[in-house]
């Protein structure tokens, strides 16, 4: 299967695939504002507001992009969906034939109003009941993000991103394939722990969050019901291990999930007004 899986969409163009780039960093992105209106417990967007180091409202990249998202920290659709129709137009103004892809948790978004202006929108669905929701969140929108995903999928490239936490949301994983089996993938991503996130410490069972295994045998698992993608970066990684060692090696190795402070890799450009 990993010799076999394919990048996820938003990883193309993404200097991670490149194994030719020594420290690669993530393709441009553009940042509306790091508030959001959910409350997740592993969130990194407000550890880096916490520690005064989320980015100013603004572009950070490449002035000739191939591919970029919006937006890496915060929620997007805090400003409105027609304030981001407006930001996504006056990109491809800037830049011509870009991908723009949307990072959202699909709670604010209007699919009527957003239509296919996106090429791909990646809504984060880390829980499948609303019960588990509420407690990931703190927030009972459990049915708007899924009425979102099931619109979105309609009208444009769609993904499912979903953050693989052992202790949390592992009992969770086969309720959201079945909902991300409309969309076109399921972005299954290995968690960043912050000590910051207390709650989320008090829940994690950090041995298994750090093991390649169980974050591998849970992808496998899920593939049966979705189109199941793993980070491009941690693909290619895996990849190269594998032309070392054998599957049964890679199975035994761990990573560090611990987080340092998150902060934008990029310089900041300009902001469109």
């Amino acid at each position: 299967m990993l010799r076999k899986m394919e990048y996820p969409k938003h990883c193309i163009h993404c200097e991670g695939i490149d194994e030719r780039i020594e420290n690669p960093v993530h393709h441009p992105s553009y940042e509306i504002t790091a508030a959001c209106n959910l409350n997740c417990i592993f969130c990194y967007s407000k550890v880096a507001e916490i520690k005064g180091s989320a980015p100013k409202p603004g572009y950070y990249g490449t002035l000739e992009p191939k591919a970029i998202t919006i937006s890496q920290y915060g929620e997007p659709f805090v400003v409105g969906t027609e304030k981001v129709v407006e930001i996504i137009r006056k990109l491809r103004e800037q830049f011509g034939e870009v991908r723009i892809d949307i990072q959202t948790n699909g709670t604010l978004l209007d699919p009527s109003k957003l239509g296919s202006e996106a090429d791909i929108v990646m809504i984060s669905l880390d829980a499948g009941s609303r019960e588990k929701y509420r407690e990931i969140t703190g927030t009972d929108l459990f049915e708007k993000a899924v009425k979102s995903i099931e619109q979105m999928a309609s009208q444009t490239y769609t993904i499912v991103r979903t953050v693989f936490m052992p202790g949390v949301n592992d009992g969770e994983l086969e309720s959201i394939a079945e909902v991300a089996s409309i969309a076109d993938e399921l972005f299954l991503q290995p968690l960043s722990i912050y000590r910051e996130n207390k709650k989320l410490l008090e829940l994690i069972d950090v041995e298994r969050s750090e093991s390649i295994g169980e974050f591998l045998e849970a992808a496998y698992r899920l593939s049966e019901t979705a189109e199941v993608r793993i980070p491009g970066c941690l693909l290619l990684n895996i990849r190269s291990f594998l032309k070392k060692y054998d599957i049964g090696d890679l199975m035994l190795v761990k990573r560090n999930a611990f987080g340092s402070v998150p902060v934008m890799q990029r310089e900041w450009k300009f902001r469109l007004q």
